[in-house]
């Protein structure tokens, strides 16, 4: 679970009317006219809750001839408050989702129609840029200069420089004239 979703479902709980939906549902599956006799609210009250604890994840439901019937999701439910709080997987998860976005933004920001508009003057972003154009070369093959040029060409006018880098960061490995993909 991330945790934007954990976020989500403890803001959900902290309302004393979804509260007393979720008791209700733990004792058993209910339709919304039943919770609102129960809880003394009016059907539309109770449906507006319900779709909250639904998009939190907490409750589901499906349609029992003509009415929809509410379940707690016992799969969430079942998790404790410190599990929840204090899940790793959750932190991870989050930090390569965002990493991610950021990637793919910085990519978006700098190459046009499949061309490199311009080499990043940042270490890091340039890194990212770098990164796409290696896995344009193989590993443990050895490509000669004028390889190397014509396929950074395909990207950006100064190939000179985008090869520089290249072995500067890394990517490559030089040596006899001829360049070599390293693995990161």
């Amino acid at each position: 679970m991330t945790e934007e979703r954990v976020i989500k479902l403890l803001k959900c709980l902290s309302d004393k009317s979804r509260l007393q939906i979720v008791k209700n549902l733990v004792k058993e599956p209910m339709y919304v006219e039943l919770l609102a006799e129960r809880l003394n609210l009016t059907p539309p009250t109770v449906s507006f809750h319900l779709k909250k604890l639904m998009d939190s994840g907490l409750v589901t439901s499906e349609k029992e001839q003509y009415y929809m019937i509410y379940r707690v999701n016992r799969e969430v439910f079942g998790n404790t408050l410190e599990e929840l709080i204090l899940s790793k997987v959750t932190e991870n998860e989050a930090e390569m989702e965002r990493e991610l976005k950021y990637r793919n933004k910085i990519i978006n920001s700098f190459f046009e129609r499949g061309k490199l508009k311009s080499i990043p003057v940042q270490k890091e972003k340039r890194k990212i840029i770098l990164n796409v154009l290696a896995e344009k070369f193989e590993y443990n093959r050895e490509y000669k200069e004028k390889e190397v040029n014509l396929i950074l060409a395909d990207f950006h006018d100064d190939f000179c420089t985008l090869r520089k880098y290249m072995v500067e960061e890394d990517f490559f490995e030089r040596g006899n004239s001829s360049y070599k993909r390293k693995e990161k």
